[in-house]
């Protein structure tokens, strides 16, 4: 296929993506399974091109903007508060599933040697940031969780390559250190945290003396991509190089970024993400289609594959509830009597951390860049597809009812030492009320800002109020807000009308419509 036609292509899946979206959104279908299958679809209609995909390619491309923007909206004080379970889940997890899968393997195709086995553990143990997001995204759990998943899923990639790098290196050669192995993650990941620090630090730098909202944006989009190219050509983990100027940036957007600049940020990155993310799992269905063609019809599948790919399966699932069985009640232990949590909260614990273990393009990518001359390839990567169709599938279409079966949600709003958005809303508004005060008079004590000075005051008074009576002022708030939006949409309607009439220059337009759409987000705000 050329060029051109493998651009067609994806301008065709982009349009088939939009399709599968609106029906995952009809039949409330998590959209990673509904992209999934989707791409199995058109991986089987015959006639399909065989679209031979770069591993190299879709690392680099799809990778550090999900990372990216998946560090620059985590929770730092979260973050930072269970960095030491996120790490024990990045590492010590992925480890324990790279352990146990390569026994199982070794068990079940023991033509394989121990150092393959580690290879396609290595594979399938990292849980991916791309499904983790996707998934988390339309269900509600408690902080710790939440912040755990997503930690996890941003640092675990680096060690899943750390060690698949190693042990492939070991089939290969026939030679491993495991001494060696460990030294060179360490070194990988302090260089990824240092370069990340700095490239985000001199990002901001950039950004603070760039007034220009066009190169303010596009500075921010390439960022990823220096970063992760940075970091693997400066010989550290070009992931955690990402992670860390994502986390960098995210942490200071507030003072870098104008209010102009963050909405159409947020839009254009909305856009990329959704985009890149429903492409990679597309891109997960249709590199069925190789492998399908090739084995189609034979009975080695049943024969050779179908027991050992169901073991594995079997190992990756039942690998992640036992470390979170056992880290989780080491951690129960060592607490005092009077903080640890009952046996349900302990269970309901282990059950959704355990089945939130979606696997995706890291996986995906690795498997595709397996050496031709690795034993046992064909074998290697069917169970990696199968693993992420089942973990994709199965997890992500059921994490729902889990929750639900569990009492999940009930762990929400636990966390008291957080001040609700009421209340954190009332705060600004005596800040502001306060600020305007010191402003409304002139030099010889004169009330110059009278109106502004009531409408502040008035917001403050509101806001008080409506934090300690919540419950009986919402229905009047959301009238307010309603009637708001109402006469916004008026303002738009006279404004559309001039304009269409001639009486008023596009600048003009963009300009007061720039204005009613912040009134409008602000009104359909307090409507949430």
């Amino acid at each position: 296929m050329s060029n051109v036609g493998r651009f067609e292509f994806i301008l065709l899946l982009i349009v088939l993506v939009v399709g599968l979206e609106l029906v995952a959104r009809k039949v409330r279908l998590p959209p990673a399974a509904a992209l999934v299958l989707g791409g199995i679809a058109i991986a089987l209609v015959p006639g399909v091109p065989v679209i031979g995909i770069d591993p190299d390619l879709v690392l680099i491309v799809f990778l550090p903007p999900l990372l990216l923007a998946g560090a620059y909206f985590s929770v730092w004080h979260a973050f930072r508060t269970h960095l030491g379970g996120i790490l024990q889940l990045a590492v010590g997890g992925v480890a324990f599933t790279t352990f146990v899968v390569g026994v199982v393997t070794h068990w079940l195709v023991p033509t394989l040697p121990w150092a393959g086995c580690l290879v396609l553990g290595a594979i399938v143990a990292p849980p991916d940031a791309v499904a983790a997001k996707a998934v988390l995204k339309h269900v509600h759990l408690p902080e710790r969780i939440t912040t755990l998943l997503e930690g996890e899923s941003l640092l675990d990639d680096a060690a899943s390559l750390v060690i698949y790098r190693f042990a492939a290196l070991a089939v290969l050669t026939g030679e491993f250190s495991p001494i060696h192995a460990g030294m060179t993650f360490g070194l990988l990941a302090l260089g990824g945290l240092v370069l990340g620090g700095g490239l985000g630090w001199v990002w901001i730098r950039l950004l603070g003396r760039v007034h220009d909202r066009i190169l303010s944006i596009t500075m921010t989009l390439l960022l990823p991509w220096v970063a992760y190219i940075g970091g693997e050509m400066a010989g550290a983990s070009g992931v955690i190089t990402t992670v860390v100027a994502g986390l960098v940036l995210g942490w200071r957007q507030h003072d870098v970024f104008s209010a102009d600049e963050r909405l159409r940020w947020a839009a254009v990155w909305e856009v990329l993400v959704f985009v890149l993310e429903s492409l990679v799992f597309v891109l997960i269905g249709i590199s069925l289609h190789a492998i399908v063609l090739r084995h189609m019809g034979t009975p080695w599948v049943e024969q050779d594959v179908f027991r050992p790919v169901a073991g594995i399966v079997a190992a990756v699932l039942v690998s992640r509830f036992a470390w979170m069985f056992l880290t989780e009640g080491l951690r129960v232990a060592w607490l005092p009597p009077h903080l640890r949590p009952g046996r349900k909260d302990f269970f309901r614990f282990v059950a959704i951390m355990g089945w939130c273990g979606m696997r995706g393009v890291v996986s995906l990518a690795i498997v595709l860049a397996l050496p031709a001359g690795m034993p046992e390839r064909d074998v290697m990567q069917i169970a990696t597809f199968v693993v992420i169709l089942v973990t994709v599938l199965g997890q992500g279409t059921t994490i729902g009812w889990v929750i639900h079966m569990t009492g999940g949600e009930r762990g929400r709003g636990q966390h008291h030492h957080h001040l609700s958005v009421s209340q954190a809303r009332a705060l600004i508004a005596h800040a502001q009320e306060h600020a305007m005060r010191q402003q409304a008079y002139d030099p010889q004590g004169q009330l110059v800002h009278a109106r502004l000075l009531e409408q502040y005051a008035y917001r403050a008074e509101l806001a008080e109020r409506f934090s300690h009576e919540q419950q009986a002022l919402q229905g009047r708030q959301d009238a307010h807000y309603r009637v708001l939006l109402a006469t916004i949409q008026a303002g738009r309607a006279e404004l559309l009308r001039l304009h269409r009439s001639g009486e008023i220059h596009d600048a003009v337009l963009h300009q007061l419509e720039h204005e009613l759409d912040l009134q409008q987000m602000t009104a359909e705000g307090g409507l949430i």
